[in-house]
């Protein structure tokens, strides 16, 4: 039996790479696996170890899709690897600052491999299917690090992150950020003070943004089936510039 060539196996290499690269359903999946888990565990350190390591997961996927550099990744999975063990000693010795320590970095590498998501997203030379999963999964992550950023607030500050609530729960925390960065706003959760409030309009205007502008604009860009799949994609406009010269044209 002859082994394959060098071409076939170049061939079977670049496929098995094209199916990583840009998997943001994949993204997309984890970060709402991540969402439901932590809203159905009782509230606990234990769970709260559980959301840092899923987090953390997903953050690798996520930069490892977006075919950033392999010292980037050995990098994210150090600081996952420190942010996992210090949330299972802090769950082990009940240890709330720990815990609020491990949220803090694992929101900050939520932050990076969500703007590295976005930067591949804006810079795709044609907006297809994965590049609207990109858009979705960085805006479903930007839910998920700012609850991390109230529950680290929350203990930082020393006093209760929600007005009437002693202490808030993993459940409260996500759902209060969500519902924020879709402005729904029921209300019956709402931040006692700063630097909560600030952060809660922040998410308030990025969730808008976001949504408006960005997502909006990738699907009136989208046209399924209009290149073949062995087709070249355009050289020169990036997803980013498309938008803008559509807003311009609009104008």
């Amino acid at each position: 039996m002859e082994a394959a060539s060098p071409p076939q196996d170049a061939k079977f290499w670049m496929r098995k790479a094209g199916r990583v690269s840009d998997a943001y359903g994949l993204v997309l999946l984890l970060t709402l696996l991540t969402f439901m888990v932590l809203s159905m565990l009782p509230n606990s350190s234990w769970s709260r170890a559980l959301g840092v390591a899923m987090s953390g997961f997903t953050s690798i996927i996520g930069l490892t899709s977006s075919q950033v550099p392999r010292r980037l990744v050995r990098r994210a999975v150090a600081i996952v690897g420190v942010a996992v063990l210090l949330a299972l000693v802090s769950a082990t010795a009940t240890l709330d600052l720990g815990m609020a320590i491990a949220q803090t970095l694992t929101a900050l590498l939520m932050i990076i491999t969500a703007l590295t998501i976005l930067k591949r997203v804006l810079m795709a030379p044609e907006v297809s299917f994965r590049t609207i999963l990109g858009a979705l999964s960085t805006y479903t992550m930007f839910g998920l690090l700012f609850a991390y950023v109230y529950a680290a607030t929350g203990v930082i500050q020393g006093s209760p992150f929600f007005s009437g609530v002693e202490h808030g729960s993993n459940s409260d925390f996500l759902f209060f950020s969500y519902t924020t960065l879709t402005t729904t706003g029921y209300g019956d959760l709402v931040p006692a003070g700063q630097p909560g409030q600030s952060f809660a309009v922040f998410e308030m205007l990025f969730g808008q943004i976001f949504l408006v502008t960005l997502v909006a604009g990738l699907v009136s860009l989208w046209r399924p089936g209009k290149h073949d799949a062995n087709d070249p994609p355009p050289v020169g406009e990036g997803a980013l510039h498309r938008i803008e010269k559509d807003l311009t044209e609009d104008a």
